[in-house]
């Protein structure tokens, strides 16, 4: 099994900056790509940003430009830094990772717990 524990949510004023982390444990083989969603308030969930095991990244249009995701393999861990929050960027925000537990069988996708990022005055 695969846990994904998030971290780096809260409260920010509009303009400010919060990084979030994503770190994987459990028995894997391998770590594919991660990536993070975000549910507003009567919104679909949708894809914030995504990372490929090689570092390759791809953003949503709305934080292209203020938002970075990296990841440290050895740690197992991808990090969203986000700058210049706005009051749309208010969420819960959920990690996602694509992981294989066994060379047997196929990946399947892994969701964190979520974290609340709040953005206001």
């Amino acid at each position: 099994q695969v846990q994904l524990v998030e971290s780096g949510g809260g409260l920010v004023e509009p303009g400010g900056s919060l990084r979030l982390s994503c770190a994987a444990s459990g028995t894997l083989v391998s770590l594919n790509d991660m990536g993070w969603y975000r549910r507003a308030p009567g919104k679909q969930r949708e894809l914030v940003a995504l990372i490929t095991s090689g570092g390759s990244t791809n953003y949503a249009d709305s934080v292209r430009g203020r938002w970075t995701l990296s990841r440290d393999n050895a740690k197992r861990t991808v990090y969203l830094q986000m700058n210049s929050l706005k009051p749309e960027d208010t969420a819960v925000y959920y990690c996602n990772a694509d992981a294989r537990t066994s060379w047997l069988r196929g990946s399947s996708s892994y969701w964190g717990q979520g974290t609340q990022v709040t953005v206001s005055s």
